[in-house]
Protein backbone atom coordinates (compact mmCIF):
# COMPACT_ATOMS: atom_id res chain seq x y z
CA UNK A 1 0.00 0.00 0.00
CA UNK A 2 2.85 2.38 0.78
CA UNK A 3 4.44 1.36 -2.27
CA UNK A 4 1.59 2.53 -4.44
CA UNK A 5 0.86 5.70 -2.25
CA UNK A 6 4.73 6.58 -3.39
CA UNK A 7 3.75 5.67 -6.90
CA UNK A 8 0.66 7.64 -6.91
CA UNK A 9 2.88 10.51 -5.70
CA UNK A 10 5.30 10.22 -7.47
CA UNK A 11 3.04 10.13 -10.24
CA UNK A 12 1.60 13.57 -9.54
CA UNK A 13 4.73 14.96 -8.69
CA UNK A 14 6.31 14.49 -12.13
CA UNK A 15 2.67 15.19 -13.82
CA UNK A 16 3.21 18.86 -12.10
CA UNK A 17 6.53 19.42 -13.68
CA UNK A 18 6.36 18.40 -16.82
CA UNK A 19 3.03 20.77 -17.00
CA UNK A 20 4.85 23.16 -15.82
CA UNK A 21 7.72 22.64 -17.66
CA UNK A 22 5.55 22.83 -21.21
CA UNK A 23 3.27 25.64 -20.30
CA UNK A 24 3.24 28.27 -23.15
CA UNK A 25 4.97 31.64 -21.90
CA UNK A 26 3.08 34.52 -21.81
CA UNK A 27 3.72 37.67 -23.84
CA UNK A 28 3.27 41.48 -22.97
CA UNK A 29 3.97 42.97 -25.65
CA UNK A 30 4.76 47.10 -25.27
CA UNK A 31 4.84 49.80 -27.85
CA UNK A 32 5.93 53.41 -27.74
CA UNK A 33 4.81 56.10 -30.21
CA UNK A 34 7.06 58.41 -31.76
CA UNK A 35 10.26 57.38 -29.18
CA UNK A 36 13.88 58.05 -30.45
CA UNK A 37 16.41 56.35 -28.52
CA UNK A 38 16.81 59.06 -25.28
CA UNK A 39 16.30 56.24 -22.93
CA UNK A 40 18.88 56.01 -20.47
CA UNK A 41 20.29 52.56 -21.28
CA UNK A 42 20.50 53.42 -25.07
CA UNK A 43 22.51 56.69 -24.05
CA UNK A 44 21.13 58.88 -26.64
CA UNK A 45 20.67 61.81 -24.54
CA UNK A 46 22.65 61.91 -21.63
CA UNK A 47 19.93 63.53 -19.06
CA UNK A 48 17.01 61.30 -19.96
CA UNK A 49 15.47 59.43 -17.15
CA UNK A 50 13.90 56.34 -17.91
CA UNK A 51 14.45 54.34 -14.94
CA UNK A 52 11.38 51.58 -15.35
CA UNK A 53 12.95 51.10 -18.85
CA UNK A 54 16.68 50.52 -17.62
CA UNK A 55 15.07 48.12 -14.99
CA UNK A 56 13.55 46.40 -17.68
CA UNK A 57 17.16 46.04 -19.56
CA UNK A 58 18.92 44.89 -17.22
CA UNK A 59 16.38 41.87 -16.51
CA UNK A 60 17.10 40.57 -20.53
CA UNK A 61 18.84 41.79 -23.64
CA UNK A 62 18.42 45.52 -24.78
CA UNK A 63 19.21 46.21 -28.70
CA UNK A 64 21.60 48.75 -28.79
CA UNK A 65 21.29 49.21 -33.02
CA UNK A 66 17.77 48.96 -33.61
CA UNK A 67 15.47 50.66 -36.01
CA UNK A 68 12.42 51.03 -37.56
CA UNK A 69 11.36 49.31 -41.02
CA UNK A 70 9.65 52.84 -41.93
CA UNK A 71 10.22 56.17 -40.17
CA UNK A 72 6.24 56.77 -39.98
CA UNK A 73 3.77 55.39 -37.84
CA UNK A 74 1.11 53.10 -40.24
CA UNK A 75 3.59 51.38 -42.38
CA UNK A 76 6.06 50.67 -39.30
CA UNK A 77 3.72 48.92 -36.89
CA UNK A 78 1.85 47.13 -40.78
CA UNK A 79 5.22 45.94 -41.23
CA UNK A 80 5.95 44.54 -37.47
CA UNK A 81 2.60 43.29 -37.17
CA UNK A 82 2.17 41.36 -40.49
CA UNK A 83 6.10 40.52 -40.94
CA UNK A 84 6.73 42.11 -44.27
CA UNK A 85 8.81 45.42 -45.63
CA UNK A 86 6.89 48.29 -46.60
CA UNK A 87 8.83 47.91 -49.78
CA UNK A 88 6.27 44.44 -49.65
CA UNK A 89 3.34 45.70 -49.25
CA UNK A 90 3.26 49.16 -50.57
CA UNK A 91 2.07 50.75 -47.51
CA UNK A 92 3.82 53.80 -47.07
CA UNK A 93 1.72 56.35 -46.01
CA UNK A 94 -0.80 56.61 -43.06
CA UNK A 95 -3.28 55.07 -45.38
CA UNK A 96 -4.21 52.86 -46.64
CA UNK A 97 -4.83 50.16 -43.75
CA UNK A 98 -4.00 46.85 -44.78
CA UNK A 99 -6.63 45.06 -44.43
CA UNK A 100 -8.77 46.81 -47.46
CA UNK A 101 -6.52 45.70 -50.10
CA UNK A 102 -7.39 42.33 -51.28
CA UNK A 103 -3.98 40.90 -51.16
CA UNK A 104 -3.69 41.29 -47.26
CA UNK A 105 -6.84 41.06 -46.04
CA UNK A 106 -6.39 37.63 -44.96
CA UNK A 107 -2.53 37.65 -43.98
CA UNK A 108 -2.14 36.20 -40.57
CA UNK A 109 -0.98 38.79 -38.29
CA UNK A 110 1.56 38.24 -34.98
CA UNK A 111 -1.38 38.77 -32.57
CA UNK A 112 -3.52 36.18 -34.56
CA UNK A 113 -0.87 33.70 -34.86
CA UNK A 114 -0.51 33.41 -31.25
CA UNK A 115 -4.41 33.34 -30.66
CA UNK A 116 -4.40 30.50 -33.48
CA UNK A 117 -2.17 28.49 -31.00
CA UNK A 118 -4.24 29.15 -27.41
CA UNK A 119 -3.09 32.49 -26.43
CA UNK A 120 -5.87 35.05 -25.16
CA UNK A 121 -5.25 38.10 -27.08
CA UNK A 122 -6.01 41.51 -25.46
CA UNK A 123 -4.85 45.07 -26.53
CA UNK A 124 -5.49 48.53 -25.49
CA UNK A 125 -3.97 51.87 -26.77
CA UNK A 126 -1.72 52.21 -29.86
CA UNK A 127 -0.93 49.31 -31.35
CA UNK A 128 -1.78 49.58 -35.33
CA UNK A 129 -2.07 52.88 -36.37
CA UNK A 130 -5.55 53.13 -36.04
CA UNK A 131 -6.31 51.59 -32.41
CA UNK A 132 -5.78 47.85 -31.38
CA UNK A 133 -8.58 46.95 -33.57
CA UNK A 134 -11.72 44.01 -32.52
CA UNK A 135 -13.71 44.15 -29.74
CA UNK A 136 -13.83 46.58 -26.74
CA UNK A 137 -14.59 44.71 -22.73
CA UNK A 138 -17.77 45.58 -22.00
CA UNK A 139 -19.29 45.58 -18.45
CA UNK A 140 -18.97 42.07 -17.78
CA UNK A 141 -16.04 41.79 -19.37
CA UNK A 142 -16.94 40.55 -23.09
CA UNK A 143 -15.83 41.53 -25.92
CA UNK A 144 -18.19 43.56 -28.39
CA UNK A 145 -18.05 45.73 -31.33
CA UNK A 146 -14.72 47.68 -32.31
CA UNK A 147 -15.33 51.62 -32.10
CA UNK A 148 -12.04 52.79 -32.68
CA UNK A 149 -11.28 53.26 -36.50
CA UNK A 150 -7.93 53.23 -38.45
CA UNK A 151 -6.91 55.82 -40.70
CA UNK A 152 -9.06 55.13 -43.12
CA UNK A 153 -11.88 55.76 -41.17
CA UNK A 154 -13.25 52.39 -41.28
CA UNK A 155 -13.44 49.71 -38.26
CA UNK A 156 -9.91 47.73 -37.89
CA UNK A 157 -10.73 43.92 -38.07
CA UNK A 158 -10.30 41.77 -35.12
CA UNK A 159 -6.88 41.50 -34.81
CA UNK A 160 -7.15 40.62 -31.04
CA UNK A 161 -9.84 39.06 -29.24
CA UNK A 162 -10.31 41.84 -26.85
CA UNK A 163 -9.33 45.74 -26.56
CA UNK A 164 -10.23 48.47 -24.76
CA UNK A 165 -10.40 52.01 -25.91
CA UNK A 166 -7.90 53.77 -23.99
CA UNK A 167 -5.18 55.83 -25.07
CA UNK A 168 -4.00 58.90 -27.09
CA UNK A 169 -3.65 62.45 -25.59
CA UNK A 170 -6.22 62.48 -22.47
CA UNK A 171 -6.45 65.51 -21.03
CA UNK A 172 -6.23 68.69 -22.78
CA UNK A 173 -5.64 72.25 -22.58
CA UNK A 174 -8.91 74.66 -23.21
CA UNK A 175 -6.59 75.90 -26.22
CA UNK A 176 -3.18 76.13 -27.67
CA UNK A 177 0.31 76.16 -25.48
CA UNK A 178 2.16 77.52 -28.22
CA UNK A 179 1.87 80.04 -31.19
CA UNK A 180 0.14 78.65 -34.53
CA UNK A 181 2.70 76.99 -36.22
CA UNK A 182 4.18 77.71 -39.98
CA UNK A 183 1.92 74.66 -41.71
CA UNK A 184 -1.55 75.62 -40.08
CA UNK A 185 -2.49 75.34 -36.79
CA UNK A 186 -2.63 71.58 -36.67
CA UNK A 187 -4.28 70.73 -33.07
CA UNK A 188 -1.44 68.25 -32.41
CA UNK A 189 1.77 70.46 -32.83
CA UNK A 190 1.69 71.31 -29.14
CA UNK A 191 3.58 70.85 -25.89
CA UNK A 192 4.02 72.34 -22.65
CA UNK A 193 2.90 71.32 -18.77
CA UNK A 194 -0.76 70.30 -18.68
CA UNK A 195 -2.66 69.28 -16.60
CA UNK A 196 -1.75 72.06 -13.89
CA UNK A 197 -2.58 70.14 -10.84
CA UNK A 198 0.09 67.53 -11.36
CA UNK A 199 -2.92 64.96 -11.78
CA UNK A 200 -1.62 62.00 -14.07
CA UNK A 201 -4.95 60.04 -13.79
CA UNK A 202 -6.69 61.83 -16.99
CA UNK A 203 -4.05 60.69 -19.12
CA UNK A 204 -4.62 58.38 -21.62
CA UNK A 205 -1.42 56.31 -21.47
CA UNK A 206 -2.41 56.33 -17.39
CA UNK A 207 -5.77 54.88 -18.40
CA UNK A 208 -3.47 52.23 -20.39
CA UNK A 209 -1.35 51.25 -17.95
CA UNK A 210 -4.40 50.40 -15.54
CA UNK A 211 -6.04 48.32 -17.79
CA UNK A 212 -3.45 46.72 -18.11
CA UNK A 213 -2.15 46.34 -15.00
CA UNK A 214 -6.21 44.72 -14.35
CA UNK A 215 -6.00 42.43 -17.35
CA UNK A 216 -1.87 41.12 -15.60
CA UNK A 217 -3.71 40.64 -12.41
CA UNK A 218 -6.60 38.87 -13.74
CA UNK A 219 -5.60 36.73 -16.14
CA UNK A 220 -7.21 33.38 -16.07
CA UNK A 221 -4.41 30.48 -14.89
CA UNK A 222 -5.47 27.78 -17.58
CA UNK A 223 -4.24 29.94 -21.23
CA UNK A 224 -1.68 31.99 -21.76
CA UNK A 225 -1.87 35.40 -22.55
CA UNK A 226 -0.53 38.12 -25.29
CA UNK A 227 -1.09 41.44 -23.57
CA UNK A 228 -0.51 44.37 -26.01
CA UNK A 229 -0.20 47.91 -24.21
CA UNK A 230 0.36 50.63 -26.85
CA UNK A 231 1.91 53.96 -25.01
CA UNK A 232 0.94 57.33 -27.13
CA UNK A 233 3.58 59.88 -25.54
CA UNK A 234 6.02 61.30 -25.93
CA UNK A 235 3.89 62.02 -29.30
CA UNK A 236 3.00 65.37 -30.07
CA UNK A 237 1.01 66.65 -28.40
CA UNK A 238 3.76 66.16 -25.81
CA UNK A 239 1.79 67.42 -22.63
CA UNK A 240 3.29 66.64 -19.09
CA UNK A 241 2.72 67.85 -15.51
CA UNK A 242 5.24 69.94 -13.81
CA UNK A 243 6.63 67.10 -11.65
CA UNK A 244 7.93 65.49 -14.99
CA UNK A 245 9.37 68.45 -16.24
CA UNK A 246 11.24 69.24 -12.62
CA UNK A 247 13.82 66.21 -13.84
CA UNK A 248 14.92 68.32 -16.23
CA UNK A 249 16.93 71.60 -16.03
CA UNK A 250 15.27 74.80 -17.75
CA UNK A 251 18.12 76.12 -19.10
CA UNK A 252 20.05 75.17 -23.02
CA UNK A 253 21.68 72.29 -21.47
CA UNK A 254 19.22 69.92 -22.59
CA UNK A 255 19.26 70.97 -26.29
CA UNK A 256 20.83 68.10 -28.48
CA UNK A 257 23.82 69.01 -30.12
CA UNK A 258 23.13 70.49 -34.35
CA UNK A 259 26.09 72.28 -36.66
CA UNK A 260 25.30 75.07 -38.35
CA UNK A 261 25.10 73.97 -42.13
CA UNK A 262 24.51 69.93 -41.49
CA UNK A 263 22.59 70.38 -44.34
CA UNK A 264 24.96 71.46 -47.10
CA UNK A 265 26.18 68.19 -47.71
CA UNK A 266 23.14 66.29 -47.98
CA UNK A 267 21.31 65.62 -51.34
CA UNK A 268 18.26 67.84 -52.42
CA UNK A 269 16.75 65.03 -52.33
CA UNK A 270 16.72 64.56 -48.79
CA UNK A 271 14.11 67.69 -48.07
CA UNK A 272 11.72 65.76 -50.59
CA UNK A 273 11.04 63.13 -47.49
CA UNK A 274 9.78 65.40 -45.17
CA UNK A 275 9.11 68.82 -47.92
CA UNK A 276 5.73 69.89 -46.06
CA UNK A 277 4.69 68.60 -42.78
CA UNK A 278 3.23 70.23 -39.57
CA UNK A 279 6.23 69.27 -37.52
CA UNK A 280 7.93 72.69 -37.57
CA UNK A 281 11.64 72.79 -38.97
CA UNK A 282 14.65 74.42 -36.08
CA UNK A 283 14.56 77.42 -37.43
CA UNK A 284 10.99 78.22 -36.46
CA UNK A 285 11.82 76.64 -32.95
CA UNK A 286 14.40 78.83 -32.43
CA UNK A 287 12.47 81.96 -33.60
CA UNK A 288 9.84 81.24 -31.52
CA UNK A 289 11.79 80.19 -28.54
CA UNK A 290 9.99 77.00 -28.09
CA UNK A 291 12.84 74.89 -28.91
CA UNK A 292 14.04 74.35 -25.02
CA UNK A 293 10.37 73.80 -24.06
CA UNK A 294 9.75 71.34 -26.84
CA UNK A 295 12.92 69.23 -25.55
CA UNK A 296 11.92 69.82 -22.07
CA UNK A 297 8.44 68.54 -23.29
CA UNK A 298 9.69 65.75 -24.67
CA UNK A 299 11.56 64.26 -22.17
CA UNK A 300 9.16 65.13 -19.32
CA UNK A 301 6.61 62.59 -21.78
CA UNK A 302 9.29 60.05 -22.04
CA UNK A 303 9.82 59.67 -18.40
CA UNK A 304 6.07 59.89 -17.49
CA UNK A 305 5.84 57.19 -19.84
CA UNK A 306 8.95 55.29 -18.19
CA UNK A 307 6.45 55.34 -15.20
CA UNK A 308 3.85 53.55 -16.75
CA UNK A 309 5.73 50.98 -17.80
CA UNK A 310 6.99 50.73 -14.46
CA UNK A 311 3.47 49.93 -13.49
CA UNK A 312 3.07 47.09 -15.84
CA UNK A 313 6.37 45.84 -14.59
CA UNK A 314 5.29 45.61 -11.18
CA UNK A 315 2.40 44.25 -11.89
CA UNK A 316 3.87 41.27 -13.44
CA UNK A 317 6.41 41.17 -10.23
CA UNK A 318 3.11 40.97 -7.57
CA UNK A 319 0.79 38.82 -9.84
CA UNK A 320 3.44 36.06 -9.96
CA UNK A 321 3.83 36.08 -13.42
CA UNK A 322 7.46 37.61 -14.41
CA UNK A 323 9.64 34.96 -14.71
CA UNK A 324 6.46 32.99 -17.33
CA UNK A 325 6.32 36.25 -19.20
CA UNK A 326 8.52 37.16 -22.43
CA UNK A 327 8.38 41.10 -22.07
CA UNK A 328 8.78 43.27 -25.67
CA UNK A 329 9.45 46.83 -25.36
CA UNK A 330 9.32 48.77 -29.00
CA UNK A 331 9.02 52.17 -30.34
CA UNK A 332 7.57 52.86 -33.87
CA UNK A 333 10.58 55.03 -35.13
CA UNK A 334 12.19 57.79 -34.08
CA UNK A 335 12.32 61.45 -33.83
CA UNK A 336 13.97 64.72 -34.30
CA UNK A 337 14.40 67.35 -32.00
CA UNK A 338 16.34 70.08 -33.92
CA UNK A 339 18.78 67.66 -35.53
CA UNK A 340 19.16 68.06 -39.47
CA UNK A 341 17.32 71.19 -38.73
CA UNK A 342 14.19 69.81 -38.56
CA UNK A 343 11.66 68.21 -35.78
CA UNK A 344 9.22 65.37 -36.21
CA UNK A 345 10.11 62.19 -38.60
CA UNK A 346 9.85 60.70 -42.08
CA UNK A 347 13.98 60.54 -42.67
CA UNK A 348 16.31 58.24 -42.46
CA UNK A 349 19.18 59.24 -40.28
CA UNK A 350 19.65 57.40 -36.88
CA UNK A 351 17.79 59.77 -35.49
CA UNK A 352 14.92 59.30 -37.55
CA UNK A 353 15.35 55.46 -37.30
CA UNK A 354 16.74 54.22 -34.04
CA UNK A 355 14.55 52.74 -31.61
CA UNK A 356 14.03 51.15 -28.32
CA UNK A 357 13.85 47.20 -28.84
CA UNK A 358 14.08 45.58 -25.33
CA UNK A 359 13.53 41.16 -24.72
CA UNK A 360 13.31 40.20 -21.12
CA UNK A 361 11.76 36.51 -19.77
CA UNK A 362 12.43 33.21 -20.35
CA UNK A 363 15.24 32.12 -22.96
CA UNK A 364 16.69 36.11 -23.14
CA UNK A 365 20.07 36.11 -21.42
CA UNK A 366 20.31 38.89 -18.68
CA UNK A 367 22.28 42.26 -18.75
CA UNK A 368 22.71 41.09 -22.60
CA UNK A 369 23.44 44.36 -24.77
CA UNK A 370 23.91 43.39 -28.35
CA UNK A 371 25.43 46.54 -30.96
CA UNK A 372 24.02 44.26 -33.77
CA UNK A 373 21.89 45.89 -36.44
CA UNK A 374 18.47 44.68 -35.88
CA UNK A 375 14.83 45.47 -37.09
CA UNK A 376 11.16 45.76 -35.59
CA UNK A 377 10.45 43.05 -38.58
CA UNK A 378 12.49 40.95 -36.26
CA UNK A 379 10.19 40.98 -33.61
CA UNK A 380 7.74 38.49 -35.10
CA UNK A 381 9.28 35.76 -35.86
CA UNK A 382 11.30 36.08 -32.75
CA UNK A 383 8.77 36.08 -30.72
CA UNK A 384 7.04 32.67 -32.45
CA UNK A 385 10.37 31.28 -31.47
CA UNK A 386 10.44 31.56 -28.00
CA UNK A 387 7.20 30.73 -27.29
CA UNK A 388 7.86 27.50 -29.31
CA UNK A 389 4.91 28.35 -31.36
CA UNK A 390 5.02 26.27 -34.73
CA UNK A 391 7.70 28.95 -37.48
CA UNK A 392 6.40 30.57 -40.57
CA UNK A 393 8.31 30.59 -43.52
CA UNK A 394 6.74 33.61 -44.73
CA UNK A 395 8.04 36.56 -42.69
CA UNK A 396 10.99 38.66 -43.70
CA UNK A 397 12.25 39.41 -40.37
CA UNK A 398 15.12 37.29 -38.98
CA UNK A 399 14.50 36.01 -35.13
CA UNK A 400 16.83 37.71 -32.82
CA UNK A 401 17.13 34.47 -30.70
CA UNK A 402 20.81 33.94 -31.18
CA UNK A 403 21.07 37.77 -29.70
CA UNK A 404 19.16 37.09 -27.03
CA UNK A 405 21.13 33.95 -26.00
CA UNK A 406 24.46 35.76 -26.68
CA UNK A 407 24.21 39.12 -27.10
CA UNK A 408 27.66 39.24 -29.21
CA UNK A 409 26.40 36.73 -32.09
CA UNK A 410 27.35 38.65 -34.99
CA UNK A 411 24.02 39.19 -37.65
CA UNK A 412 25.40 39.30 -41.10
CA UNK A 413 22.06 41.27 -42.22
CA UNK A 414 22.08 45.08 -41.71
CA UNK A 415 18.64 47.01 -40.74
CA UNK A 416 17.08 48.47 -43.79
CA UNK A 417 14.78 51.44 -43.50
CA UNK A 418 12.52 52.34 -46.75
CA UNK A 419 10.20 55.94 -46.70
CA UNK A 420 8.06 55.39 -50.10
CA UNK A 421 8.96 53.71 -53.05
CA UNK A 422 12.86 54.11 -53.99
CA UNK A 423 14.43 55.47 -50.37
CA UNK A 424 15.68 53.44 -48.24
CA UNK A 425 18.52 53.50 -45.65
CA UNK A 426 20.96 51.10 -44.75
CA UNK A 427 22.71 50.40 -41.56
CA UNK A 428 25.19 48.28 -40.38
CA UNK A 429 27.24 47.76 -37.14
CA UNK A 430 29.67 50.81 -38.50
CA UNK A 431 27.84 52.68 -41.47
CA UNK A 432 24.68 54.40 -42.07
CA UNK A 433 24.41 54.12 -46.59
CA UNK A 434 21.75 56.34 -47.78
CA UNK A 435 20.22 55.65 -51.41
CA UNK A 436 17.39 58.14 -52.42
CA UNK A 437 14.97 57.42 -55.28
CA UNK A 438 17.27 60.06 -57.54
CA UNK A 439 19.82 57.83 -57.43
CA UNK A 440 21.67 60.78 -54.78
CA UNK A 441 23.40 58.84 -51.33
CA UNK A 442 24.57 59.26 -48.40
CA UNK A 443 27.63 57.66 -45.81
CA UNK A 444 28.46 57.82 -42.58
CA UNK A 445 30.72 56.43 -40.28
CA UNK A 446 29.01 55.88 -36.97
CA UNK A 447 31.55 55.14 -35.05
CA UNK A 448 33.81 58.38 -35.72
CA UNK A 449 30.29 60.67 -36.37
CA UNK A 450 27.83 59.76 -35.04
CA UNK A 451 25.59 62.72 -35.39
CA UNK A 452 26.22 62.10 -39.24
CA UNK A 453 27.72 65.40 -39.81
CA UNK A 454 30.16 63.83 -42.44
CA UNK A 455 28.75 62.66 -45.90
CA UNK A 456 31.35 60.51 -47.23
CA UNK A 457 29.25 59.31 -50.28
CA UNK A 458 31.57 61.92 -52.88
CA UNK A 459 34.86 60.66 -51.29
CA UNK A 460 36.56 57.75 -54.11
CA UNK A 461 38.02 55.88 -51.30
CA UNK A 462 34.53 54.97 -49.90
CA UNK A 463 32.97 53.15 -53.13
CA UNK A 464 33.52 49.50 -51.62
CA UNK A 465 31.33 50.05 -48.57
CA UNK A 466 28.57 51.61 -50.39
CA UNK A 467 28.86 49.17 -52.29
CA UNK A 468 28.99 46.37 -49.64
CA UNK A 469 25.71 48.65 -48.12
CA UNK A 470 24.40 48.91 -51.32
CA UNK A 471 23.59 44.62 -52.09
CA UNK A 472 21.18 45.34 -49.04
CA UNK A 473 18.49 47.46 -50.61
CA UNK A 474 15.40 45.53 -51.21
CA UNK A 475 15.33 43.37 -54.14
CA UNK A 476 11.09 43.75 -53.73
CA UNK A 477 10.11 47.96 -54.38
CA UNK A 478 6.77 48.12 -55.20
CA UNK A 479 4.69 51.45 -55.67
CA UNK A 480 2.65 52.61 -53.42
CA UNK A 481 -0.82 50.41 -52.99
CA UNK A 482 -4.12 52.15 -54.14
CA UNK A 483 -5.51 54.77 -51.76
CA UNK A 484 -1.91 55.66 -50.12
CA UNK A 485 -1.87 59.07 -48.89
CA UNK A 486 -0.42 61.55 -45.93
CA UNK A 487 3.01 61.68 -46.51
CA UNK A 488 3.52 59.84 -49.61
CA UNK A 489 6.39 60.40 -51.75
CA UNK A 490 6.70 59.23 -55.52
CA UNK A 491 9.59 60.27 -58.37
CA UNK A 492 9.30 60.38 -61.96
CA UNK A 493 13.08 60.10 -63.20
CA UNK A 494 11.91 60.58 -66.76
CA UNK A 495 10.97 64.43 -65.90
CA UNK A 496 12.91 64.29 -63.04
CA UNK A 497 10.09 65.81 -61.14
CA UNK A 498 9.01 64.15 -57.32
CA UNK A 499 5.49 64.20 -56.02
CA UNK A 500 4.39 65.35 -52.36
CA UNK A 501 1.53 64.71 -51.27
CA UNK A 502 0.02 65.02 -54.60
CA UNK A 503 2.39 68.36 -55.46
CA UNK A 504 4.82 68.30 -57.87
CA UNK A 505 8.36 69.33 -56.74
CA UNK A 506 10.60 70.72 -58.89
CA UNK A 507 14.74 71.09 -58.49
CA UNK A 508 13.94 74.95 -58.92
CA UNK A 509 11.20 74.99 -55.70
CA UNK A 510 12.48 76.88 -52.96
CA UNK A 511 13.57 74.73 -49.64
CA UNK A 512 11.70 75.66 -46.53
CA UNK A 513 13.83 75.74 -43.67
Amino acid sequence: MKFLLFLFTGLVLAATAFGSETRKPNVLFIAIDDQNDWIGTLGGHPMAKTPNIDRLAAKGTVFLNAHCNAPLCNPSRTSLMLGLRPTTTGIYGLSPWFRTLPQWKDRVALPQHFANHGYRTAATGKIYHGGSGGGKVGKKGKAGKAKEKNADGVSAEPEFQITAPYGGVGSKPPQKLIPPTPMGNNALMDWGVWPLDNDDTGKGDYQVASWTVEQIKNAPKDQPFFLAAGFFLPHVPCYATQKWFDLYPDDDSVLPKVKEGDRDDTPRFSWYMHWELPEPRLKWVKENNQWRNLVRSYLACTSFMDAQVGRLMDALEESGQAENTIVVLWGDHGWHLGEKAITGKNTLWDRGTKVPLIFAGPGVSKGGRSTQPAELLDIYPTLVELASLPARDDLEGLSLVPQLKDASTKRERPAITSHNQGNHGVRSEKWRYIHYADGSEELYNMEKDPEEWDNLAGKPEYAEVIAAHKKWLPKIDVPPAPNSASRVLTYDKATDEAVWEGKTVKRSDPIIE
